[in-house]
């Protein structure tokens, strides 16, 4: 699911110019430290501060030199997660979101929009 979100990320800038469609990084938890994910973001330049789980770090530290160097983590930035992760608590306060009984994407996509605007409008 990350490649078709960041396929329609576009920020759209002060002035004139076309929108951003790269963010700086992106910040996730273990379940996107695949190889592909990480390779992924690293051919559209986008630096991934996601950390590694115990699995692979121990799969790579058995290989010894030939396991490769362990990817780039900022803990600093990964702090950064939590206003992200309360973001979503917020969200699925909403039952239409949490049940995510829509049978179409969009319909739950325009409830997502929805319920930020909600959450905009309150604070």
């Amino acid at each position: 699911m990350l490649r078709p979100l960041l396929a329609q990320l576009a920020v759209r800038r002060l002035g004139p110019g076309r929108p951003r469609t790269r963010p700086v990084a992106v910040i996730g938890d273990k379940a996107y430290s695949s190889r592909g994910t990480r390779a992924m973001l690293r051919d559209r330049g986008i630096k991934a501060v996601i950390p590694q789980p115990s699995d692979q770090i121990a799969h790579r530290t058995r290989r010894g030199p030939t396991g490769g160097r362990p990817p780039a983590f900022d803990p600093v930035a990964y702090k950064g997660r939590n206003v992200i992760e309360r973001s979503f608590n917020d969200h699925k306060q909403w039952r239409g979101i949490a049940t995510r009984y829509d049978k179409l994407a969009t319909t739950y996509r325009g409830g997502v929009v929805l319920r930020a605007i909600t959450v905009w409008l309150t604070t």
